[in-house]
């Protein structure tokens, strides 16, 4: 089992920074990428980042060169930078782990909330 704990949510005004973190326990060996997703009220859930255990990286559109994924192995823990935050941005965020066979791991989700 894979168990996976995030912080860093809150609220913060419109052009500013929020850094979400994500740390993994557990089966961490099984994990081949990990990512971020959020979830607006009234939309779908949209795959925001993501990054492999070879340390690829891939972001979403709406998100791509404002928002930055990293990870430290030694923590097993991921980041979401998030710089030039807009109030389109307010949702739940989700961390989760890619298991491949095993399957998907979510994390509880951190509110984010961009207002002045």
């Amino acid at each position: 089992q894979v168990q996976l704990v995030e912080s860093g949510g809150g609220l913060v005004q419109p052009g500013g920074s929020l850094r979400l973190s994500c740390a993994a326990s557990g089966s961490v060996w099984s994990i081949n990428a990990m990512g971020w997703y959020r979830q607006a009220p009234g939309k779908q859930r949209e795959l925001l980042a993501r990054i492999t255990s070879g340390g690829s990286r891939d972001y979403a559109d709406s998100v791509k060169g404002r928002f930055s994924i990293s990870r430290d192995n030694a923590k097993n823990t991921v980041y979401l930078q998030m710089n030039s935050l807009k109030p389109e941005d307010t949702a739940v965020y989700y961390c989760y782990a890619d298991r491949s066979a095993y399957g998907l791991v979510w994390g509880q989700g951190t509110q984010v909330t961009v207002s002045s």
